[in-house]
């Protein structure tokens, strides 16, 4: 479904990728990890079809991205609004019907798989609410209702659990394992924290040094592996409650 041959991306003569292949398919949970710089957001503008690989090849279903860019549903890292906007839930996540035209639509199809996305993530509760009135956990809620709302094949997510208390970030963690199971989609998500995720991901990409690495977790997330990538020492252990700690290089550091 996703498939990235060797590709080289170079931002401003400054080298993000280098000769990255990997491949993705049809109802995989993957998380995408690596410190911050290394090109984790700039890897989901590729596969947007927003930035083209300078070298190498990267196909969506065969295509080229930007051909198949609307099986893709996107939750950005930040979702900058006014917090005393009164746009209310449902007519935000219908946006992602037909925010490209003018005006107000009453369309019985779009209003009903507005509400059935909203269902889908248990925010339909609140679908009257404006957006300012909503907490953190809801907010990705609803974001995460309007990447649904056009029925995508594949799910990105970048950094769906920062700032969301442990109780939430289990909630949503649980809720994209069972859209994934459910919507039989893709999901691809980026977070530094492995921890909350292990459970729940079938594979795992990691980026560093402009290098790529893909996996499970097991076979990525060892001592072995990690040095290799960084070209240094990297210890991996397990504190008494089975969390992993990733050690030995500061460009390395995950949050416990």
């Amino acid at each position: 479904m996703i498939k990235v041959n060797n590709v080289t991306f170079s931002h401003r003569d400054h080298l993000v990728h280098q000769g990255f292949s990997a491949q993705i398919q049809l109802r995989e949970s993957v998380l995408l990890t690596g410190p911050n710089g290394s090109g984790k957001s700039t890897l989901f503008k590729l596969l947007l079809g927003l930035k083209e690989a300078s070298k190498g090849e990267l196909k969506l279903f065969g295509e080229n991205p930007k051909k198949n860019a609307k099986l893709i549903g996107y939750v950005p890292q930040r979702r900058g609004f006014d917090q005393d906007t009164n746009f209310d839930v449902f007519d935000f996540v219908k946006l992602g019907l037909n925010g490209h035209k003018f005006g107000i639509s009453f369309s019985r199809k779009e209003n009903q798989l507005t509400k059935e996305a909203l269902t889908l993530v248990d925010a339909y509760k609140f679908k009257d609410k404006a957006l300012g009135e909503l907490s953190g956990g809801e907010l990705q809620r609803v974001f995460l209702a309007q990447a649904l709302v056009g029925n995508p094949k594949i799910l990105l997510l970048d950094e769906p659990l920062a700032n969301l208390d442990l109780k939430r970030e289990t909630e949503l963690v649980s809720l994209v394992k069972d859209l994934s199971e459910k919507k039989k989609i893709c999901v691809l998500l980026i977070a530094h924290d492995l921890n909350p995720l292990v459970g729940s991901i079938d594979k795992i990409i990691y980026i560093a040094n402009h290098n790529l690495v893909s996996g499970t977790v097991d076979e990525i997330i060892n001592s072995e592996q990690l040095s290799k990538l960084y070209g240094s020492e990297i210890e991996v252990i397990k504190d008494s409650k089975g969390r992993l700690v990733i050690v030995g290089a500061r460009q390395a550091a995950h949050h416990v």
